[in-house]
């Protein structure tokens, strides 16, 4: 099946560049491309995109609100991945709070641009979590995340499952490492995201970096 892609960036070199990379892999298509976050709910709602590659910084409406627009406005909205040039921006974390479900630096290989695409439209395991393990570090808050993850009551096997999540690991790896079947733990992966409200496990993993549930540091 064929993923299909859109890309919101005010730079034409930028949107070129990516749009190149994209259309070369044979299960990966652009279908739509917008040069501001002004433009994205009209073209995801016209070319229903499985990822949205989401410049970070725009000059009317940048890739945050954008982002929030999109997912109050959108019943089935993409996964949007963050195209950034700094990693340690709070634009990024931001962005990350707001929905979007990983980043890759606009000086990334292209190779880990494709591999980042397909890792979110799977949506079995967290795009470079050890970089959003350090923008939690920096960034998070720690209040509501707290207060989310007391809420959900998860049991002893869904902390577990949590705790690997955070780690990055795929649904067969956490289910290797767990000795279980794959589906009990996309079952288990399921409940997690229900009780804390995320959207996708990115979202799950900062609520439990900013909660204090997993340590950022390690």
């Amino acid at each position: 099946m064929t993923i299909r892609v859109a890309i919101a960036d005010d730079e034409e070199l930028i949107r070129v560049g990516l749009r190149v990379v994209v259309n070369a892999q044979p299960d990966l298509e652009v279908v739509g491309e917008a040069t501001d976050g002004a433009e994205v709910p009209a073209m995801v709602a016209r070319t229903r995109p499985d990822v949205l590659l989401m410049d970070v910084r725009m000059p009317a409406i940048d890739g945050i609100e954008a982002t929030r627009r999109l997912l109050a406005s959108s019943g089935e909205p993409p996964k949007v991945l963050v195209i950034t040039t700094f990693e340690n921006d709070d634009y990024v974390y931001e962005a990350l709070r707001a929905g979007a479900s990983g980043f890759v630096l606009k000086r990334t290989r292209p190779a880990e641009v494709v591999q980042a695409i397909r890792v979110l439209a799977g949506g079995e395991s967290v795009v470079f979590p050890a970089a959003i393990r350090r923008l939690a570090a920096a960034y998070g808050s720690g209040g509501p995340a707290g207060d989310r993850l007391r809420r959900a009551r998860l049991t002893e096997r869904e902390a577990e499952i949590l705790r690997l999540m955070a780690a990055g690991l795929s649904n067969a790896e956490i289910a290797a490492a767990l000795v279980v079947g794959t589906e009990t733990v996309k079952t288990h992966v399921g409940n997690v995201l229900a009780k804390l409200g995320a959207r996708d496990r990115t979202q799950a993993v900062i609520t439990a970096y900013e909660s204090g549930f997993v340590s950022p540091a390690g």
